[in-house]
């Protein structure tokens, strides 16, 4: 794709590789990071980047703007993989704000995505406001609860999974060995979770360690089912807090816990709250349905700490992303989808069973229509048409059409998506 300067002399184009240490200078500026570059940042980008979905805009010769996308995988309802643009370091220098370089970057990837082929694309927002106007939507949520371990009402003496299972402690070496595979089985059981690249394990495991980031090796735990099969992994970090009475008040700050049983996701959250000295949890983000309050015998010993949106989508294909999923009910719902960027849209039957769906561009009347923003909060099953049109954000062509998508779209568990991007 060629660009063409705009007017204002700004030019948004891929960065070349010599432009590395002058869009890393650019992204810190926009993130309010201290602007310094250091040599080994320069080399941990140059190998984890794409020159061609690297974008920059520059004015004079200076970098002001920075974009970045890279291939992905998100798991649709029922379990399929769909390609997704993955979207992020989006930055605009404070003195070249309302100048339209988001909008021009975000034109020419969402573009590109679309003639590549991808399905949708993918973000997590810094502010909510941003882009819903380049046609993403909120399709996940995460909620964090902070477990206080001593109103549980769980026995301090437990000892182990009463299933047969067992909860051991790894390293690092066995994270990279059985972690990927149990991810991987994860994404076919979890929609709303991502794929995990192999410098993904190596950067949470600390083989990789970015430059002026901390880094604290974890605890790792798994559990074991009966038959030695490793059904679930977590990592968690502990404070040193004692008390002036030198009692312990340690919290224990879980990273990442991923598992494809509820055996389990329990007994990996039993562990994690009767570690000795442990007096409070921070479960990290979880989707809003997790199982971890009620496993408690008292679930108000979990309080929520932190409620957001998590991972936006937008939809680049209507046909192929609403044949991607699979469905929970039966029915046929016609929806005029808007797209004001023309990368999809238009009037399509949805005819959807539990062998699937089928999508078809029609010329039927309209049950709904909605803006592509709207569709991407529907698709992931999280969201609620009736909600939405409540809200005036999807418009009824025919009575109680809202309610047939909620049958036809909703899931009975919410979606998730754990990682960060």
């Amino acid at each position: 794709m060629t660009f063409v300067p705009a007017r204002t002399g700004i030019d948004v184009r891929p960065i070349t590789e010599a432009e590395i240490p002058d869009w890393i200078r650019a992204r810190h500026t926009g993130f309010l990071r201290s602007p310094e570059v250091s040599e080994a940042e320069i080399a941990d980008r140059s190998r984890n980047i794409v020159l061609s979905r690297t974008l920059g805009a520059f004015d004079a010769g200076r970098c002001v703007a920075t974009f970045r996308s890279f291939a992905q995988e998100l798991t649709a309802v029922g379990g399929a993989a769909v390609p997704a643009d993955a979207v992020s370091n989006v930055t605009v220098t404070a003195t070249h704000r309302r100048r339209g370089l988001l909008t021009r970057m975000m034109a020419h990837d969402l573009a590109a995505a679309k003639e590549r082929g991808d399905v949708v694309a993918t973000l997590l927002a810094a502010e909510y406001p941003i882009y819903g106007r380049f046609g993403f939507g909120p399709a996940t949520w995460n909620t964090e609860w902070t477990v206080d371990v001593t109103r549980t009402g769980l026995d301090p003496r437990w000892s182990g999974p009463e299933d047969g299972g067992r909860v051991d402690l790894v390293d690092g070496d066995d994270v990279r060995k059985l972690g990927p595979e149990l991810h991987e089985r994860l994404r076919r059981i979890q929609h709303g979770v991502i794929d995990r690249s192999e410098y993904w394990w190596q950067l949470n495991t600390g083989v990789v360690r970015l430059p002026g980031t901390p880094w604290t090796e974890p605890f790792y735990v798994v559990y074991r089912a009966a038959d030695g099969t490793v059904e679930g992994l977590a990592a968690y970090v502990c404070d040193e807090t004692w008390s002036e009475a030198k009692q312990p008040r340690i919290t224990a700050t879980v990273k990442d816990l991923i598992a494809v049983t509820p055996a389990a996701e329990r007994a990996l959250w039993l562990y994690v709250c009767s570690v000795d000295w442990v007096v409070r949890v921070k479960s990290g983000r979880r989707a809003p349905d997790d199982l971890l309050p009620l496993l408690l015998p008292d679930p108000r010993a979990a309080a929520v700490t932190a409620q957001a949106d998590g991972l936006w989508v937008r939809i680049l294909d209507v046909r192929r992303a609403l044949e991607a999923r699979t469905y929970e009910g039966t029915g046929t719902l016609v929806l005029e989808v808007v797209d004001p960027a023309g990368l999809t849209g238009g009037r399509f039957r949805l005819q959807a069973s539990a062998d699937g769906g089928s999508c078809t561009p029609t010329t039927e009347g309209a049950d709904l229509t909605l803006g592509v923003g709207e569709l991407a909060t529907l698709w992931l099953g999280d969201e609620s048409a009736v909600r939405l049109a409540a809200l005036g954000r999807v418009q009824e062509e025919r009575a109680g059409a809202a309610r047939v998508a909620d049958a036809l779209l909703r899931t009975s568990r919410r979606p998730w998506c754990p990682d960060l991007f």
